[in-house]
């Protein structure tokens, strides 16, 4: 199980015995088809269960085995059917607690028979128990003691734990017959100080006693390392492969006689800044090639993304292309649609809008547009790579908030183009993302940043507040809007439902109606239909409404100068990452603005600096560097990441260490062992590099 040894072909999971055609297919929903893959589902945690416990000497909370003999088992009916087993081993007694079990089951404990038992005790209605332990019976010879620690891996519906840990144990011992081939080389390995893969997969699913739990736990033991590394290699090696094949087709050259860009630029009712020129030179000069453009542009709140997206999509439709921009939300579609109408509409060019919630009619119309070339920039949701939307000559893709998408879906959106024809991509997202991180998570992208915000942004101000002083920042709104201001009230909710959130903003909607009566106050909420939603928008911008309660739907996409007064309730259950993009929708025009974060006391340790962090800075970079350290990659790539498979050992924010090894590493294999970049991929990517079909 080295670098060196010959690899075999691999065994399928049916050759293990014990697993039949009922079995095979449990484990295959877990991605398990072969023994290999069975050693890569890899332990959640440990457990030391080498030591007996006495059960007078047990504690609330402890974690412990015992071993006594069955003095009653009984089914009772308390609210629920359970089965209680009482058990005592000289020195005390234990019940063992039961929700879900069978006739046989409650049969197997029979008075007098003896029981080994692991748990959590918890203090129960008559002295310590443990629910649903895992135990065995015990015949006349007991086994021992295990002499290791004890895995405990994910939960399989079907799979109990000790049933996984034997097919484990038969995997091991398979593929010590069989050998597991390491595609790492030494030459990377070995500086580095890894264990080879069979030294790692055999300690970690079989870890010696000495080894300390702590560091099992926090991710940092040398074999934990050694298949981090692994992953995160095979994650990057991936995504270059996507990028490469990209590279490989063909995509309309993108010049632009008509110049339409260059009007655009100069119809625009502001100057672009430095950051804004220097991102345009670099994407007008990706649509010139003959190859298709894959470019993330990162910027913060408000550094005027949306003016380059509008000039990219000028030199496509200025050489006879369309171009079609992507927005996660209704809400932030229609909101581009407005702007984009604005400012093309009197250069010639047809801005169509399409969403889920179009009218029949309406949607009829646009399609029929968007296919007969009329119109030339689409703006929509995930609805423009549905079914039925057919596109003339698609040439650029344009997708806002990348996070909120999995590149599956952009992907989807680019294969719209003609069948002999990539698209140009454009990537964009308002969350900051660290240089190292981007280059590993967006290795299939190039990377433009726009790291300077137009002159007369004025910086907000962030003040931190308890919610018991709700009464004075109802009275700052007051003031603010009397002297000519308007505000928002963000509400949130710990649950993702809708309704609870719509809910939520109504009731403090009207409470602050009543409490404000000189105010225009209205609501807005993910469960409005579209038109009422806008209708609200526009008369916000419009300054005939001066506060606005709103849920984290207007998160993105709203731009009023005028609010200078940002109020976001519990505060403390939001990520930096969202909390930063809220504060960003105020300090739009040249007015001091400030945002107040309101929490519910007391606040946890997490929260508290996550809220410390938003007080200390308005640089979003400075925000997304702390909010890897504070919640991990999920809050800066999203949950879907980037599309590809979800890590299984690794995590971006405690290995971000290792990215530039990892960069460095992917020079070496595909200069020196490009024969082991698809085996390895395969191992930890798998299926997901399909996502390698770019259109």
């Amino acid at each position: 199980m080295t670098a060196r040894d010959e690899s075999v072909a691999p065994a399928a999971i049916t050759s293990l015995p014990g697993v039949g055609a009922a079995l095979a297919a449990q484990l295959a929903d877990i991605g398990v088809h072969q023994i290999e893959d069975l050693l890569f589902v890899l332990p959640l945690r440990y457990e030391d269960r080498t030591r007996l416990s006495r059960m007078g000497s047990l504690v609330t909370g402890q974690r412990a085995v015992v071993s006594g003999e069955v003095q009653l088992a009984e089914v009772v009916f308390r609210r629920r059917r359970q089965l209680l087993v009482r058990i005592d081993d000289g020195s005390g007694s234990l019940t063992l607690r039961f929700f879900y079990f069978s006739n046989a089951q409650r049969d197997g404990f029979a008075r007098g028979s003896r029981i080994r038992c692991y748990g959590e005790v918890r203090r129960g209605p008559s002295g310590f128990e443990m629910v649903h332990p895992e135990y065995q019976r015990l015949g006349e010879n007991p086994p021992p003691l295990p002499d290791r620690l004890t895995p405990v891996y994910p939960s399989v519906p079907g799979i109990a734990q000790g049933r996984f840990r034997r097919l484990i144990d038969l995997a091991l011992q398979a593929v010590a017959r069989r050998q597991v081939h390491d595609w790492l080389p030494a030459e990377i390995s070995a500086p580095l100080e890894l264990p080879g893969l069979g030294t790692a997969l055999r300690e970690l699913h079989h870890p010696p006693l000495d080894l300390s739990l702590n560091e099992l736990a926090s991710g940092r033991h040398p074999a934990q390392r050694r298949l981090a590394f692994e992953e995160l290699l095979a994650q990057h090696l991936a995504l270059q492969g996507i990028r490469n094949r990209l590279r490989q087709r063909n995509a309309p050259a993108l010049v632009d006689t008509s110049q339409l860009a260059a009007r655009l630029a100069r119809s625009l009712p502001f100057s672009l800044t430095g950051a804004q020129r220097r991102a345009l030179d670099q994407i007008c000069a990706d649509l010139q090639l003959n190859t298709p453009m894959a470019r993330l542009l990162q910027g913060d709140v408000g550094s005027g993304k949306t003016a380059v997206a509008a000039i990219a999509c000028a030199q496509a439709i200025g050489s006879a292309g369309q171009a079609a921009l992507m927005a996660p939300t209704e809400l932030l579609a229609e909101q581009h649609w407005q702007t984009l109408h604005d400012w093309f509409a009197p250069l010639g060019v047809t801005v169509t809008l399409v969403t889920g919630t179009l009218p029949a009619a309406a949607r009829r119309k646009a399609l029929a547009s968007i296919a007969d070339g009329k119109s030339q920039l689409i703006v929509g949701t995930h609805a423009l790579f549905q079914q039925g939307v057919a596109f003339a000559r698609l040439a650029l893709v344009i997708v806002d908030e990348q996070h909120r998408f999995g590149v599956d879906q952009r992907l989807q959106l680019a294969e719209k183009a003609a069948a002999d024809a990539s698209v140009h991509q454009l990537i964009m997202t308002a969350t900051p993302i660290p240089r190292t991180l981007a280059m590993t998570a967006y290795a299939d992208l190039d990377v433009t940043v726009l790291d300077e915000l137009p002159p007369g942004r004025t910086p907000v101000r962030t003040v931190v507040l308890p919610e018991t002083r709700r009464a004075e920042v109802v009275e700052r709104i007051a003031a603010a809007c009397a002297g000519g201001s308007q505000a928002y009230w963000v509400c949130s909710l710990i649950e993702e439902s809708e309704e609870l959130k719509a809910q939520a903003a109504q009731d403090t909607a009207a409470a602050l109606t009543e409490a404000l009566p000189q105010l225009r106050v209205a609501l807005v909420h993910g469960r409005l239909k579209p038109r009422a939603k806008e209708k609200v928008m526009r008369e916000f911008k419009a300054g005939e409404i001066e506060l606005l309660v709103a849920t984290t739907v207007i998160e993105v996409g709203v731009d009023v100068p005028n609010a200078t007064l940002m109020i976001i309730e519990n505060a403390e259950r939001m990520g930096l990452a969202q909390l930063h993009q809220l504060r960003g929708r105020v300090g739009r025009g040249r007015r001091e603005s400030s945002c107040v974060l309101l929490y519910r006391a007391p606040l946890g340790e997490t929260a508290r600096e996550r809220l410390n962090a938003l007080r200390e800075t308005n640089d979003g970079f400075v925000i997304a560097e702390r909010d890897l350290q504070l919640r991990g990659a999920g809050e800066l790539l999203g949950t879907r990441q980037t599309g590809l498979a979800q890590l299984r050992v690794a995590d971006l924010a405690r290995d971000v260490a290792m990215l530039p090894q990892v960069q460095r590493a992917a020079t070496v294999m595909n200069e020196r062992f490009p024969g082991s970049i698809a085996p390895l991929v395969a191992r930890w990517v798998g299926a997901s590099a399909q996502y390698g079909r770019v259109g």
